[in-house]
């Protein structure tokens, strides 16, 4: 077997592993054993393939989540860089929602700055004023991460194989322009069923959720699927993920974009 060929097919199994994991409903093990712990190359091709299959199935991709936005948890997977995800159709919920509790594994939520898109970043520098002149609205969001493997024991090649731990996500109802407000001064808090569990702002998410937006902007154009207009884009957390059980009620208040709430049911 060639070096490519048996790169191809430990892509293969990783993606196996992870799509079984998904079906079944029970996370599996990682798939650094398979691609690495570090290989990035690899890492975005099995995601590329359990996309490409999700879309075969039915799936409409309406567009990115960012992930490992914070310097911390970079740290914590030795890394250096975010990683981003694929949002698809059946992700999207709105402000208000019941989540069936059973629909994300291992759920965690996390708030975020939603930003959608209203022209293509293709061409030119995607210096931050492109990306910010890209941006129709932006929208508080809740991000529903899950992960199809055990106890979340991840390292980035893990999360990028499973399409950076993507879920769910939630948008709010009230849509801000980027004149109407900046980004990286927001502040934000979560609560889990009243009691506050996260806190943070705008500046937690790479220095700026736009400097993140823009991250991902040269990234999917280095990759071949660049940004285009009409994608919704989940700029990264602005403060601490934490798990949620059934029955419980998630808000998030960020300043300047409002209020985004949604509950999980009980079973």
């Amino acid at each position: 077997m060639t070096a490519i060929a048996q790169d191809h097919a430990h892509v293969v199994a990783a993606a196996d592993r992870l799509r079984d994991a998904a079906r079944s409903g029970r996370p599996g093990p990682p798939v650094r054993d398979l691609i690495g712990s570090d290989d990035v190359t690899s890492a975005y091709a099995v995601q590329r393939l359990l996309a490409s299959e999700r879309i075969a199935a039915g799936a409409t991709a309406v567009g990115r989540k960012i992930g490992l936005t914070s310097t911390a948890v970079q740290r914590q997977l030795g890394v250096s860089q975010p990683d981003f995800g694929v949002l698809f159709d059946d992700m999207a919920y709105g402000g208000g929602d019941t989540i069936a509790i059973g629909a994300v594994l291992q759920p965690r939520v996390e708030a975020e700055v939603a930003f959608a898109l209203g022209a293509d970043l293709v061409d030119g520098d995607l210096d931050l004023a492109q990306v910010r002149g890209a941006v129709k609205y932006a929208v508080a969001a809740l991000e529903i991460c899950g992960s199809r493997i055990r106890n979340w024991d991840i390292t980035f090649g893990d999360t990028v194989a499973d399409n950076a731990s993507a879920g769910a996500y939630v948008l709010g109802p009230r849509r801000m322009r980027l004149d109407e407000f900046e980004p990286r001064d927001v502040e934000m808090s979560m609560t889990i069923d009243g009691e506050v569990v996260s806190t943070g702002n705008g500046a937690a998410c790479l220095g700026d959720p736009l400097i993140a937006l823009q991250w991902l902007a040269r990234k999917a154009r280095d990759l071949g699927v660049p940004l285009r207009a009409g994608e919704i884009v989940l700029s990264g957390a602005l403060g601490a993920m934490r798990p949620v059980g059934p029955g419980s009620t998630v808000t998030a208040m960020i300043s300047g974009i409002g209020k985004v709430k949604v509950t999980f049911s009980e079973e």
